[in-house]
């Protein structure tokens, strides 16, 4: 995929943690990626010094696509922050439904969760979020139909 952004430019490929990097060229476009790996260019002499190299992974990944192979993701990559084991503890119900949730969206949840440094603003995400938790809602459920 080719990416026109505001601070870069990039060519992403979607199973990039399956190419071999010996140059280590690729970065993941994000801390929790497991999959995708990008090259960023800033101008376009950045790109003419790789050319060979950016060829060589785009052909690579074709192979990949031909081979059928397949990223095998981390399940719980991210631990279950302790206010909510506690709010499950409290609500089963609670908990029913956010194992009900698709383990992406699951995912979403625990990172939201997880990002703050005090007990006290967790909990209160905790809190704000439970109504979408129990309506089976995505974090980002609202933002995505939006964008429709």
């Amino acid at each position: 995929m080719v990416s026109a952004l505001k601070e870069y430019c990039c060519i992403s490929f979607f199973k990039g943690s399956l190419l071999s990097d010996d140059k280590d060229l690729l970065v993941k476009p994000g801390p929790n990626s497991q999959a995708a790996r990008l090259f960023k260019f800033i101008n376009s002499n950045e790109i003419i010094k790789i050319e060979s190299d950016i060829k060589a992974y785009i052909f690579e990944s074709i192979e990949v696509e031909k081979a059928g192979l397949n990223v095998t993701f981390k399940k719980n990559p991210e631990p279950i922050p302790e206010e909510l084991e506690t709010k499950f503890e409290e609500d089963p119900v609670l908990k029913n439904a956010f194992e009900a949730l698709t383990p992406g969206r699951q995912r979403g949840y625990i990172l939201h969760f997880s990002q703050p440094k005090q007990a006290k603003t967790r909990v209160s995400r905790i809190e704000k979020c439970m109504p979408m938790i129990l309506s089976g809602i995505g974090l980002h459920d609202k933002y995505r139909s939006m964008k429709k």
